[in-house]
């Protein structure tokens, strides 16, 4: 069978085009570490949702839930309005008074500077449920830099 010039240029530019199709592209992200420290209290241990949110305070990700029993998540108000109670992170036990959380997820560069938000929704049983009790801009100049909270969140504070 006879090709024509025209045919091979086209196989050639078609053969060209789905290669660059098939190469992944890879968005730049950075392992964040995020620290929530409680203050010290009376009672149980506390349920927390650690989260990130858009400009308008609209769920992104979840990066984590401690609290094992998951009909107690609904008090964890902030994030549990927006998920549906749905953990797209990791789980863990929940954290005791004056204890510490670290937890660790990969952030898009194009997330930092762009006005997202990493939030701690805190709630301990039979005491109060805190919306929003740590809020931190996720930004550059943040890192690193406690911001308090205001419940049972004594800081949140995230390295880059």
């Amino acid at each position: 069978m006879k090709h024509h010039p025209h045919m091979r240029a086209f196989g050639l530019a078609a053969s060209l085009a789905a290669a660059s199709l098939a190469v992944p592209v890879t968005a730049e992200a950075r392992m964040v570490k995020i620290t929530a420290t409680l203050k010290s209290y009376g009672g149980d241990g506390a349920y927390l949702a650690v989260y990130i949110t858009d400009g308008s305070g609209k769920l992104h990700k979840t990066v984590h839930v401690a609290g094992g029993k998951a009909k107690y998540h609904k008090h964890l108000a902030g994030w549990f309005r927006q998920s549906g109670g749905k953990i797209d992170g990791t789980t863990g036990a929940s954290i005791g008074s004056g204890g510490t959380l670290s937890v660790s997820a990969d952030i898009a560069d194009s997330m930092i500077d762009a006005g997202y938000q990493i939030r701690v929704d805190s709630a301990v049983e039979k005491e109060n449920d805190v919306p929003a009790d740590g809020v931190a801009p996720l930004t550059g100049a943040q890192a690193g830099k406690p911001v308090n909270g205001k419940g049972y969140v004594k800081t949140l504070v995230f390295d880059m």
